[in-house]
């Protein structure tokens, strides 16, 4: 990320593909929708787990992700999203959503952008998709994340 008081440049949007982030932010609708879809396919618990309005939450929460994911693509920093999901991972561990429950979407996000970016497009898309779950996967490890433990190691740790 630049700053301007440590004399680095702007961030310009027009070093990678602005004519593809544009078309990211024209389908963000589809994409959200499509997104959501292809989550509930791969993690079928997600719909027991979580309520509706849960699940609209997190519809409403791909909308930000698609934002950030045009700007990596536009600006070719795949720093966008995973400083993004650095700042707001603490809401989603408050909303007890589980961290894998965020990689999924990111990776079903990674999946229903391909209808959109061609392969080269693809390319920032896919490092910034990367960045994100592996600060996903960093706050997962943290105590208390919203994920469904060993019985057997919670046997032995409550003591009885």
């Amino acid at each position: 990320m630049s700053h301007p008081s440590l004399g680095l440049p702007p961030p310009s949007f027009a070093a990678g593909f602005p004519a593809a982030a544009d078309r990211l932010r024209a389908a963000r609708a589809q994409l959200a929708a499509r997104t959501l879809e292809i989550m509930v396919e791969r993690d079928r618990t997600l719909v027991k787990r979580h309520t509706e309005l849960a699940l609209r939450q997190l519809l409403r929460d791909v909308d930000v992700f698609i934002e950030r994911l045009a700007m990596a693509v536009a600006d070719a920093n795949p720093r966008w999203l995973g400083k993004w999901m650095d700042d707001v991972a603490p809401q989603y561990r408050r909303r007890r959503v589980p961290m894998d429950d965020i990689v999924n979407l990111l990776e079903s996000l990674q999946v229903s952008s391909r209808a959109v970016l061609s392969p080269v497009e693809q390319a920032p898309a896919d490092a910034a998709i990367d960045d994100g779950i592996r600060v996903c996967r960093w706050y997962r490890r943290i105590a208390g994340d919203a994920r469904k433990r060993n019985p057997i190691l919670a046997f032995i740790y409550k003591g009885a």
